[in-house]
């Protein structure tokens, strides 16, 4: 079948060793292509790293909302320098997240309008963590959404269909986990229902999220394909032609 991309993971969180192993068995079950994403300035470095080093890996440099509080001129700087790498694909993952509040909301939103900026700056595509902000999300992304060339995702989506409309409406594309093999999902089920197959993109933002049969454990790119195909089953298409277009989607996006 169609190969996959894993288009979120952390792959310096996986307890997996060694990593060279994990991206040999990722090839061997299809996942051909894995985007690595930054969170914070303690991550940064490594997610550059480990992008140079392995031909199928890929990396994004942002700040999570979470360490909002992190963000200044020098994790900027450090963030526009990383981006001379052709293995940097992505600004993010930055936005807004509402449930834990590590950061204070009003530094979130001025943190996640730099990262927008800066997405513009350096004309890459942005990925979007949302959560309990849609509202808040939506007012900021009225401001960058025309500006922002090459669009980005709202990742492992599990918000509105307000949001969801919104950010398709506006060209963006909505990321799906292992959320939607879950039992009590039927609204992250229902999103992905009404989502155009050319707007689709699916991560595993592993160590997290493991879909079933591995929910419980940490999870992996290895599992990807699972995701793959229960996705198949919620839009009741073919699981090759879907794979197909997931491959156009993610080379299409982050200009793979």
């Amino acid at each position: 079948m169609t190969d996959l991309i894993d288009t979120h993971c952390h792959l310096d969180y996986l307890e997996q060793a060694p990593l060279a192993q994990l991206l040999v068995d990722c090839q061997q079950l299809g996942v051909a292509k894995i985007l690595t994403v930054g969170v914070g300035p303690d991550n940064l470095e490594q997610v550059l790293n480990i992008s140079n080093l392995y031909p199928s890996v890929f990396g994004s440099l942002g700040v999570h909302p979470h360490h909002a509080v992190e963000y200044n001129d020098d994790v900027e700087a450090m963030i526009i320098a990383g981006c001379k790498s052709d293995k940097i694909i992505a600004i993010g993952e930055c936005g807004l997240d509402y449930h834990y509040n590590h950061s204070p909301p009003q530094i979130q939103r001025k943190v996640f309008e730099q990262q927008l900026d800066l997405a513009i700056k350096v004309d890459l595509p942005v990925i979007i963590h949302t959560r309990e902000a849609d509202r808040d999300t939506i007012d900021i992304m009225k401001n960058f959404s025309q500006l922002l060339a090459k669009k980005g995702v709202f990742h492992c989506y599990s918000a509105g269909q307000e949001l969801a409309n919104f950010a398709l409406d506006s060209g963006f594309y909505l990321g799906f986990t292992g959320i939607i093999t879950f039992a009590k999902a039927d609204n992250v089920r229902q999103i992905v229902s009404m989502t155009p197959l050319d707007q689709i993109l699916i991560e595993t933002d592993a160590p997290f999220l493991a879909p079933k049969p591995f929910r419980g454990r940490k999870n992996s790119p290895l599992y990807l394909p699972y995701i793959a195909t229960e996705l198949a089953k919620i839009i009741n298409q073919d699981e090759e032609i879907v794979r197909q277009q997931l491959w156009k989607n993610g080379h299409s996006l982050f200009d793979l």
